[in-house]
């Protein structure tokens, strides 16, 4: 029988002094080993970032009231945290910048112990196969009509294989129900399932080189106002707002690819 999550989101909608401040904990923690893992630097594994300058525009400008949304694809189980590892200190360790990430119940959140571990890392379960109508969306887009950052990989699972799969329509329901259209950015990274693989042995692997390519923000507010003139329904809407991400990261994929493929 799966382990019960019905007590989690709750939890996450009403923490106390004590649970921010072990979160930020955790933040750190997690952050100081997946930077030495993975950062910028070169002490274990060569990182090469493009274009962070758009996620920091996002982090450090955006209005209070606008929402963020990354999308990326998925290659290994330490994506989240690798990606934030590339972060400057002032963001990846900041547990109010950082992002919100749907994480599988089935993986994530299987006993007590692990529960409280992502949740303090501002993960929220997310059962597959439940739908977009489940209880962590409702979660996500209250978060984003707080104005936060919730990050999510729209293949729902690690593509092991690097495969060109159709992208979960979740997110789709996220940019149409926010209250205020959000920045969304792609992000696409190759090398992350190296250094940590996804076969056994699963220990962290050395002398492996990662690229990361943040997109430019896709506009999504032409696209919103003609689905809404046109009183297009809920599930085309969420299609056709997938479809254009999908197009973003299939282009954000093949420059990625050639810019991995040169160092």
């Amino acid at each position: 029988m799966p382990y019960n999550i019905e007590w989690i989101i709750p939890r996450l909608r009403n923490p106390s002094r004590l649970w921010n401040i072990a979160s930020s904990i955790t933040f750190a923690a997690v952050g100081i080993v997946s930077k030495i893992i993975i950062g910028n630097s070169e002490w274990l594994n060569k990182t090469t970032v493009y274009n962070k300058h758009i996620i920091v525009r996002a982090l450090d400008l955006r209005p209070k009231n606008v929402p963020l949304i990354t999308v990326s694809n998925h290659h290994s189980c330490f994506d989240d945290p690798g990606l934030w590892a590339t972060l400057d200190i002032r963001h990846g360790f900041n547990r109010r910048k950082i992002r919100w990430s749907l994480a599988a119940q089935d993986i994530c959140f299987t006993n007590v112990w692990h529960s409280y571990f992502f949740m303090l890392g501002k993960c929220i379960p997310i059962v597959r196969g439940n739908g977009v109508y489940q209880e962590a969306m409702d979660f996500c887009i209250e978060r984003l009509a707080c104005g936060e950052w919730v990050h999510v990989f729209p293949e729902g699972k690690v593509n092991m294989y690097k495969e060109d799969i159709r992208l979960k329509w979740g997110v789709g329901r996220l940019i149409l129900e926010s209250p205020i259209t959000p920045i969304v950015i792609p992000i696409y990274h190759f090398g992350m399932d190296d250094v940590l693989p996804n076969e056994p042995p699963y220990i962290f692997r050395t002398g492996k080189k990662v690229t990361m390519n943040y997109g430019e923000p896709i506009d999504f507010s032409g696209l919103l106002a003609d689905l809404r003139a046109s009183k297009t329904g809920e599930m085309e809407a969420r299609k056709a707002i997938t479809d254009r991400i999908q197009e973003e990261l299939s282009r954000l994929k093949a420059a990625t690819e050639k810019l991995h493929a040169k160092l």
